[in-house]
């Protein structure tokens, strides 16, 4: 580059990327001088070698911009299913939702995937209308590609892109909310006397109680309870030994009742 630059005479582009010809080096020098660029030498191993003026430090600047593009994650497309069937809980589906915006904010596109299974295509607006409800939700980091849902046999999707300027925002947003929590825990740290008692931590879970088991301090149990004595006085019976005499068969009764 410039004076460095030992072989002479030289071919020579100029700035606009014009031909200038073949020159000597010391005349390609004052040319670049007098436009306030530099000489710098593109094809050393070609006779004559080619140099051109430039200005260096933007040509550096470019060079380090494009590794840094190639060297940058490639956007991709994420498929987001909404299970197998219309047939989903709101709380799955919400699940997949957040899901979809962790995508967007990374920058990936997010297909939203509808299947319909049997007769579920004969009540297609319900599937529909989860479909417009979820591209709501995500309208703070993206926007739809189609309006409309693409059908693919028995399945409806949609594309959601990042919206760039929306995903920034919300960025930003994140990043305030994580600093205001940050602050408020450091300020409750400062806040706090040396001579506090720390809060007393939770109550243990109580043991477990299983049936047949006999635990410490407690009376034993049984799956029926009919083991457990009852509160109360204890009951006694009323009836006298009459009652529980043995009873004669049936014959001899008969027997004793004709011969009496």
């Amino acid at each position: 580059m410039n004076h460095l630059i030992r072989i002479t005479p030289i071919r020579v582009i100029g700035a606009d990327g014009e031909q200038v010809g073949v020159i000597e080096t010391a005349e390609a020098l004052r040319m670049a001088n007098e436009a306030g660029l530099d000489l710098v030498e593109i094809s050393p191993d070609v006779r004559p070698p080619v140099c051109k003026i430039m200005d260096y430090g933007k040509f550096k600047y470019e060079q380090s911009k494009q590794s840094k593009n190639k060297g940058a994650k490639a956007s991709e497309t994420k498929e987001v299913r909404l299970g197998r069937s219309a047939k989903i809980d709101e709380h799955d589906v919400q699940i997949r939702v957040n899901q979809a915006r962790r995508f967007l904010v990374d920058g990936h596109k997010v297909v939203i995937t509808q299947r319909f299974k049997g007769r579920e295509m004969a009540h297609r607006e319900i599937g529909i209308d989860r479909l417009k409800r979820i591209i709501e939700q995500l309208s703070d980091v993206g926007k739809p590609e189609t309006q409309m849902p693409r059908w693919m046999g028995p399945s409806a999707s949609v594309i959601i892109a990042p919206d760039k300027v929306k995903v920034e925002a919300f960025k930003r947003a994140e990043a305030k909310k994580k600093a205001q929590e940050e602050a408020r825990l450091k300020a409750a740290e400062k806040n706090a006397k040396p001579g506090d008692p720390a809060p007393p931590p939770p109550p243990p879970p109580p043991p477990p109680r299983r049936v047949g088991v006999f635990l410490p301090g407690q009376p034993p149990r049984c799956p029926l309870g009919i083991l457990r004595p009852r509160p109360g006085p204890a009951r006694t019976s009323t009836l006298g030994p009459e009652a529980f005499a043995p009873v004669a068969p049936p014959g001899e009764r008969s027997r004793g009742t004709l011969g009496t």
